[in-house]
């Protein structure tokens, strides 16, 4: 059987309890059997974590310790998936680079806020956005370093109407990566569980971790 490993925690604007009940659900009925955790000290227990397919992480603006993520990192670069979205996955923890460096991209900046913006699926034949349209939100536009190894499979562009010396830019809001032997799926989309009531947002988590899953 498929084993998953949902850690939650973190800033609570970003709403984790309400998407931990969003997305376990989903899991659960993709046939993963699915262990909740709401520490950090659930990559402490190594063995366990070389044996799950895929860990699925909201944890926004959080510090971890070096044994934990030596805990995580580790067992992706084994091949376990790592999977997620928005801050709880983009902007856990600030202080760490080599975390940074597996997820492929830090955010940055949301120039206005809750603003209106169009996702375009720019890559039509991955599994993650097969059969998918362009489509719009209303939420946050994540502003974010990325990188340029990362396979880009959707994008936004700024209006330059918040921060005018970015109009026109083009950033990535989904990718896939290696590191090591895992796969790693990311998209920006997701500020509150509310958001994923858009369904082009909501499938780009879901079959990201899918994709991912070892």
């Amino acid at each position: 059987m498929k084993s998953a490993l949902f850690v939650w925690g973190g800033w609570d604007g970003h709403e984790p309890v309400k998407c931990r009940d969003l997305f376990v659900p989903f899991l659960q009925s993709q046939g993963y059997d699915v262990t909740v955790s709401d520490t950090l000290d659930a990559y402490l227990e190594r063995e366990k974590m070389l044996n799950y397919s895929l860990i699925v992480q909201i944890f926004t603006m959080s510090t971890i310790t070096r044994e934990q993520e030596a805990g995580l990192l580790d067992a992706v670069k084994s091949g376990v998936g790592f999977a997620g979205w928005h801050g709880g996955m983009a902007d856990a923890f600030r202080n760490n680079t080599e975390y940074q460096f597996m997820v492929g991209g830090q955010w940055v900046a949301h120039p206005g806020n809750i603003i209106p913006y169009r996702v375009n699926i720019t890559n039509h034949d991955h599994p993650i956005t097969s059969g998918l349209q362009d489509f719009d939100m209303r939420s946050e536009q994540y502003y974010m370093h990325v990188d340029p190894g990362a396979q880009v499979l959707a994008t936004t562009t700024f209006s330059g109407e918040h921060a005018s010396w970015i109009d026109g830019v083009v950033m990535p809001v989904t990718w896939t990566k290696m590191y090591g032997n895992g796969r790693v799926a990311y998209s920006s989309v997701g500020h509150v569980a509310s958001d994923f009531e858009v369904v082009e947002a909501r499938e780009l988590v879901q079959r990201g971790f899918v994709w991912a899953s070892k």
